[in-house]
């Protein structure tokens, strides 16, 4: 699933091209998750102004209203000056004087979706509910130690949820607990303010590290220019199952925690 590392190198990688280009045309192939909303010729002739991102979601603006965009479990979006014909899996394609937007997902589960604002109508409701950026000041140890109060679920599950903080999918939140030496089982609720102090700094670290080397390829991820992202190449713990700990404490251990993989080691990571 592309995470926010991925989400935001795919915006990077079009944001500039696209902006203030004209719509010329809207084409819509399979449903996806959710409606567009809109009479997709009612965005013809409309100029695009910033796309901006607000966890995995990336917001494309126009001059009346905007496009919001999710990936789903396997999406991509990929803009090219000579897109050709949509295959079986194109279900989106935005056409515009400087070039095409289009969006391939095999499963479906990504959106395309058109609000008059991010904070109204349908965008507004998607985006409810998320917690703060990664990067946000605001989103240091104190603000994690108190969130995390009365949540009683496995760290780990609580990065996940984004209610706290959005961007730390599973590869990167097993690479966070990592680099903080906090085994992912830790109840939410038992962590002091100087591990939520380290936490905070090692989830910052790791997305900042996977935005360098253009995010994670475990499956098909590639961004707008059609690359693949290096991140995996470098994890410590992540897919290394039964190999020593890179600290030389131990053997990486792989378990189920909400049906998701997670990777650790025993011996440098305390409950």
């Amino acid at each position: 699933m592309p995470e926010l590392p991925e989400v935001e190198v795919t915006r990077q990688s079009f944001a500039t091209r696209i902006r203030g280009a004209r719509v010329d045309a809207v084409r819509l192939g399979k449903p996806l998750r959710w409606p567009l909303g809109c009479d997709p010729d009612s965005l013809v002739s409309q100029s695009v102004g910033d796309v901006t991102r607000r966890g995995k979601y990336l917001w494309l603006a126009l001059e009346r209203g905007g496009l919001l965009m999710h990936l789903g479990m396997s999406g991509s979006l990929a803009f090219s000056t000579a897109a050709g014909s949509p295959g079986p899996h194109d279900h989106f394609d935005l056409v515009t004087s400087h070039g095409t937007l289009r969006l391939t997902d095999p499963r479906r589960f990504g959106a395309v979706v058109w609000s008059s604002a991010p904070d109204a109508g349908a965008a507004a409701k998607l985006l409810a509910g998320l917690g703060l950026e990664p990067f946000d000041p605001a989103f240091d140890g104190a603000h994690l130690h108190a969130a995390l109060r009365g949540r009683r679920v496995a760290i780990k599950q609580a990065l996940l949820g984004g209610e706290i903080v959005v961007g730390a999918g599973n590869i990167y939140a097993c690479e966070a607990l990592f680099e903080a030496r906090i085994d992912p089982r830790t109840r939410s609720d038992r962590l002091s303010r100087p591990r939520c102090d380290r936490l905070a700094e090692a989830v910052r670290q790791t997305l900042a590290r996977a935005l360098e080397l253009g995010g994670s390829t475990l499956r098909d991820f590639r961004d707008a220019h059609g690359m693949a992202g290096e991140f995996q190449l470098q994890a410590r713990v992540y897919g290394r199952e039964g190999e020593p700990c890179v600290r030389g404490d131990g053997t990486v251990r792989r378990i189920v925690q909400g049906q998701r993989a997670t990777f650790f080691c025993p011996g440098c990571q305390r409950r």
